[in-house]
């Protein structure tokens, strides 16, 4: 069963990040889309997804993000599984790191999705995120802003991790 993946991304790194994923998990297994051009439909035919946003200046979802979001509230989520990954600056912007996948997650809980691939923040420096839940950030993670160097061994362990409840093998 084909993996559906979503992603915004103003200045590539985003998407950059999904390529990998897709690459990882292998073209085959996952359907890759830009959230700019989607459809309720594209996202309503895959019980599994995955969701990457990076987080804008003090918070916000990134623009075509912030264009979909309203269409959230039509898609039934229930019976779907759903990984979040999230880029923010930890440094620059510490208040609000990746704050979009919280806001996401927060919208997609509530329209019956099954939330998997939750990642610890013991390793970041930033002051508060959206997306902290009981110490864990709801998703992957990343700071390609000050520790691309990490994102490699992050996005691998977070695979491992969410393979089990999507059905693949690395």
């Amino acid at each position: 069963m084909k993996i559906g993946l979503f992603y915004g991304s103003d200045t590539g790194n985003t998407e950059e990040i999904a390529q990998i994923i897709t690459t990882i998990i292998g073209e085959d297994n996952v359907d890759i889309h830009d959230i700019r051009k989607a459809k309720n439909s594209d996202i309503e035919k895959y019980e599994f997804l995955i969701l990457g946003c990076p987080t804008w200046y003090d918070g916000e979802l990134q623009s075509d993000w912030e264009d979909f979001f309203p269409n959230l509230d039509d898609i039934d989520f229930t019976g779907k599984t759903v990984a979040l990954f999230g880029l923010g600056d930890q440094y620059g912007y510490g208040e609000w790191f990746v704050d979009g996948i919280g806001i996401i997650y927060d919208k997609i809980i509530e329209k019956g999705a099954k939330v998997v691939g939750e990642w610890p923040t013991d390793d970041y420096d930033f002051d508060e995120s959206v997306a902290e839940r009981d110490g864990k950030f709801v998703g992957l993670a990343l700071d390609e802003d000050n520790e691309s160097e990490k994102t490699e061994e992050r996005i691998d362990m977070w695979l491992n991790q969410i393979s089990h409840d999507f059905g693949f093998e690395i």
